[in-house]
């Protein structure tokens, strides 16, 4: 799959003369996939289909970090199924219509096993950048020592193409809130949370009121915690299903009969006989509908599971934005001051890529493609995007297939060319002879 870059000398001048000495370089015989989890596995597994060899860098210890570290207890998968398997690998017949974390990461490690998919773990990417003299990439990465001590091995990987699957969720974000350091309280992020155990009998603050939000919210609140919900923008909260169908489902199949703006109109009508009126209760429904906000901002719509019971008979309070927090308080930008325990932000997450790819064209500022679904895939110089298309696994999937389909065509032909290359010459050199 990889040789030493030896077999490579004119890489070698690209190189540092202090990183000479310091780090290994690796050429790979095919793409380099940087992370492993689902949308990393779902391009390995079309590119062992095509049988184009790669090599998966992942910086956690396991594949799925976000979903096996990262994740609180009572999750499930949001959609049915169907809408979340990946590449030529379906769900057990067993599982559930919404598969809990737990039998999703199963999947995952059976999808991985059955494709023979091995990524390299504990290797962080430093930095990747295209050598344009070369036409070649360059990743640098560091590896932890298995040795347990402070001492890491340093890589240089060269490869002709590059695919991007730290998707849009790789780092937390957290933002700033006056006087939150003299709070005082317990303070996480969402991503630390497990389980609402070992609040019982707390005040606890969630910022945010998204899925991850009102999922904290509910999970508190069946522990006999008295959450408070902060709800700082306009949300659009759906029912899960519809007369027993799921919401997402029946959106599916309304987009091929009516335009996106039509669809909205139903989902919203929909959710008022089966919701009744969400914004006296604080939750104000944006000007966009769902699905238009979803495909302009990524703004995923809610999916109740049964927060908004909750916040009906008010064991889930809503609150307005945060002004400034006090010792062991929180005051209000409606100027009420509430006594908590503890905080929790459900603040959402960010893709990490501005930190270690070296390129502006394929991506923004922001770490996402500049074209939108189903044209943000693919950049220039083999470099590739698999998992940003704010469509969830079926987006990521339907980029992994595209992505392996446009590599695999250009390595087979290269290799054709290879082939009859060294063959040419094999017959010169026993000519002469």
């Amino acid at each position: 799959m990889h040789n030493i870059c030896t077999n490579m000398p004119p890489m070698v001048q690209t190189i540092d003369p202090e990183d000479f000495f310091t780090r290994h370089c690796i050429w790979v015989n095919g793409p380099i996939i940087v992370g492993a989890g689902p949308s990393g596995l779902a391009v390995s597994a079309c590119l062992k289909d095509q049988g184009v060899p790669f090599i998966v860098l992942e910086r956690a210890n396991c594949i799925a970090s976000l979903w096996q570290n990262r994740t609180y207890n009572r999750l499930k998968l949001h959609l049915p199924k169907q809408f979340c398997q990946l590449p030529n690998f379906p769900f057990p017949e067993d599982f559930p219509e919404y598969p809990s974390k737990f039998q999703f990461i199963k999947y995952l490690e059976s999808y991985a096993n059955h494709f023979n998919i091995t990524p390299q773990f504990n290797e962080t990417v430093q930095s990747a950048k295209y050598d344009e003299t070369f036409g070649l990439w360059r990743v640098k990465t560091i590896r932890k020592s298995h040795l347990g001590d402070c001492h890491n091995n340093e890589y240089d990987y060269i490869c002709r193409w590059l695919v991007v699957a730290t998707g849009e969720n790789a780092e937390k974000v957290v933002p700033e809130f006056e006087g939150l350091e003299e709070f005082g309280g317990h303070v996480m992020h969402a991503c630390d949370y497990k389980s609402g155990q070992s609040y019982n009998g707390q005040k606890v603050l969630v910022v945010g009121c998204g899925n991850s939000g009102m999922e904290v919210s509910l999970d508190l609140c069946n522990h006999n915690a008295r959450p408070t919900m902060v709800v700082r923008s306009s949300v659009h909260v759906l029912p899960r299903e519809v007369f027993g169908k799921s919401t997402f489902e029946l959106a599916v199949k309304l987009m091929k009969h009516f335009p996106l703006k039509a669809v909205d109109k139903i989902l919203l009508i929909l959710a008022r006989l089966i919701l009744g009126n969400v914004e006296k209760y604080g939750l104000k429904r944006p000007s966009k509908g769902p699905l238009e906000l979803k495909n302009t901002t990524g703004k995923t719509p809610v999916l109740d599971i049964g927060a908004l019971k909750k916040i009906r008979s008010g064991k889930i309070k809503v609150v307005p934005g945060i002004k400034r927090f006090l010792p062991g308080k929180v005051e209000f930008v409606d100027d009420k001051v509430l006594l908590i325990h503890s905080v929790i932000l459900a603040t959402g997450y960010r893709s990490n890529v501005p930190s270690w790819l070296k390129e502006n064209e394929l991506f923004s500022k922001d770490g996402v493609p500049r074209n939108s679904f189903p044209n943000g895939w693919k950049g220039s110089a083999g470099l590739y995007a698999v998992g940003f298309t704010r469509r969830g696994l079926s987006g990521a999937s339907l980029d992994a297939i595209s992505v392996s389909h446009d590599i695999a065509k250009i390595w087979k032909e290269e290799t054709k060319q290879n082939n009859k290359s060294m063959a040419t010459r094999h017959r010169r050199c026993i000519s002469h002879f």
